[in-house]
C-alpha cells in the first residue's frame, strides 16, 4: 500500500508481455520476440527511472497478469505497488487510476512505458507544475502524450478520445479549455511505437 502522506503518487501503466500482442506496430521489422523484448526492456527502464527520481511513491497499474514475472522483476527495482488497471479501455483504466490515486495522495502523475525520454528533470517539471495548474500533459510528437500529472480529474477528460491517433493532445486540450481548466504542458517527447521511432531508443540506450 501507498504512503497516503506522500505527496506525489507516480504511477506506471503497462500491459502483461506477451509475443505477438505487444509492440506490433513494430512488425514486420522487428519479429514477434524482438518486439516483445523491446516491451520488456522500456517498462523495466521506465520502472527504474520513476524509482531512481526518488520523488514519491511508484505504482505500476497492470493490464492483464499481475503476477507476471516482469512486473516482479519491476519491485524488485523499488516499485512499491502492483494493481491491476481496471475499464474497458485505455481512457476509462486512466480516469480510474487517477481518481484512485487522488483519494490517497494530493498529487498524482501517470506514464506509460514507451518513453525512455522521460527523466528525472522532465518529472520534476511536471510535479512543479502542479503547484500551479489542476493539469500537466506531457505531449509526445507522434499527437498523443507520454504524461498526465494531475490535481483533479474528471471523466470528460478521458471519455471519446481517438486513442493512439494524432489527435490525442489536441483533443485533451480542447477540452480542458471547456473546463476552464488551467493546465501546463511539458516539452514534447518521442514514444517508441514504430519502427521509425528505434533509433531514439538506441540513442537513449548508449546515453
Amino acid at each position: 500500500m501507498v504512503d497516503n502522506s506522500a505527496a506525489c503518487l507516480f504511477i506506471q501503466f503497462a500491459r502483461q508481455p506477451v509475443a505477438g500482442a505487444v509492440k506490433t506496430r513494430m512488425m514486420p521489422r522487428l519479429t514477434a520476440e524482438q518486439a516483445l523484448a523491446l516491451h520488456c526492456e522500456l517498462v523495466l527502464w521506465t520502472a527504474g527511472t520513476l524509482v531512481r527520481a526518488d520523488l514519491g511513491p511508484v505504482e505500476l497499474a497492470v493490464a492483464g497478469d499481475v503476477q507476471h514475472a516482469l512486473f516482479e522483476r519491476c519491485r524488485a527495482l523499488g516499485v512499491e505497488g502492483l494493481v491491476g488497471q481496471q475499464g474497458e479501455d485505455l481512457g476509462e483504466r486512466m480516469y480510474n487510476a487517477l481518481a484512485r490515486g487522488l483519494e490517497r495522495c494530493e498529487r498524482v502523475v501517470l506514464v506509460g512505458s514507451d518513453c525512455p525520454g522521460i527523466d528525472r528533470d522532465y518529472l520534476v517539471q511536471a510535479v512543479a507544475g502542479l503547484d500551479r495548474a489542476d493539469v500537466v500533459l506531457g505531449p509526445a510528437t507522434d499527437g498523443g502524450y507520454v504524461l498526465i500529472g494531475v490535481r483533479a480529474v474528471c471523466r470528460e477528460l478521458f471519455e471519446g478520445i481517438p486513442w493512439g491517433t494524432s489527435a490525442v493532445f489536441s483533443e485533451t486540450v480542447r477540452r480542458l479549455g471547456q473546463l476552464h481548466w488551467p493546465w501546463v504542458t511539458l516539452p514534447p517527447l518521442a514514444d517508441i511505437d514504430r519502427p521509425e521511432d528505434l533509433a531514439v531508443w538506441e540513442s537513449a540506450r548508449r546515453a
